[in-house]
């Protein structure tokens, strides 16, 4: 069946270990938060949106990923191995429209429909209402927040990097995009140069790591030199990142207080 929607890959190789003990045993995707796996929460915001070609990059204790009607594909390299590594192990799926997901992040219903609603060849969602988020989860956001500047256009021209200057940063990447048509077909040919380069030991995208643990920042910014156009898509809150324990400890407190839904509506990921 094919309704016209975009495929979806989640990028879900991930181990995890800030969030130990709770990925001792089950990685970091499958860890529980509000009485459903990460991966769950993500999984019925698209089937609430019809989507049906949903596949996933397993990697640590991959057997472990295993629902129904997926697709999947496994990053043995996990260990050695960043995003960007990861999404080219779907590179089959990497065609006509795609949208991609970090496999640590849930999000409301409102914020897959805001980013379908792009007409964009590369869309970013990126996050305006950021800093109460941070401040939530660090005592000093800038010691996690990245740059990321864009137009007068709201074309994204900086990503990704460390800053210490509140006016770099315009609103946060959350780990969500959807790529198409000739943006598509541009990133695999950029993606094929830079790895081609890497063999002899130059790597474009960050010259202080090696190209196979490059972020997807680093692969978006690259792009953006190379003459790309990344749209930013702009969401306000609508979503939570898991990647510690500490952000699950500060989960709970919110959730606890009734403060949760300053930035997440638990409610609002599908309409059951």
């Amino acid at each position: 069946m094919n309704n016209n929607k975009p495929k979806v890959i989640i990028l879900a190789a991930g181990e995890g270990k800030r969030l130990h003990p709770l990925t001792l045993d089950n990685p970091k995707c499958l860890t529980e938060i509000f009485g459903k796996k990460l991966l769950e929460w993500q999984l019925d915001v698209f089937r609430e949106l019809q989507f049906d070609d949903i596949s996933i990059v397993r990697g640590f204790q991959a057997e472990k990923i295993n629902f129904p009607n997926l697709n999947y594909y496994n990053n043995d390299n996990f260990h050695s191995t960043n995003m960007l590594e990861t999404l080219f192990c779907a590179r089959e799926k990497l065609q006509d429209s795609v949208i991609v997901v970090y496999g640590d992040i849930i999000f409301e219903k409102k914020i897959i429909q805001k980013l379908l609603e792009s007409t964009d060849d590369l869309a970013v969602v990126v996050d305006k209402k950021w800093e109460n988020y941070w401040r939530a989860r660090f005592s000093n956001p800038l010691d996690d927040a990245e740059s990321l500047i864009v137009d007068k256009n709201d074309f994204i021209t900086n990503i990704g990097q460390k800053t210490t200057n509140l006016d770099h940063i315009q609103g946060q990447f959350i780990g969500l995009m959807k790529f198409q048509n000739h943006g598509l077909k541009f990133l695999i040919e950029c993606y094929d140069k830079v790895k081609n380069i890497a063999k002899d030991g130059k790597n474009l995208l960050n010259p202080k790591l090696s190209f196979e643990k490059s972020y997807m920042t680093d692969f978006l910014q690259f792009l953006i030199t190379d003459g790309a156009k990344l749209k930013a898509v702009y969401i306000d809150n609508g979503w939570l990142e898991l990647d510690s324990i500490e952000d699950y400890r500060i989960y709970q407190d919110l959730q606890k207080t009734g403060s949760l839904s300053n930035f997440f509506e638990l409610s609002n990921t599908t309409d059951k």
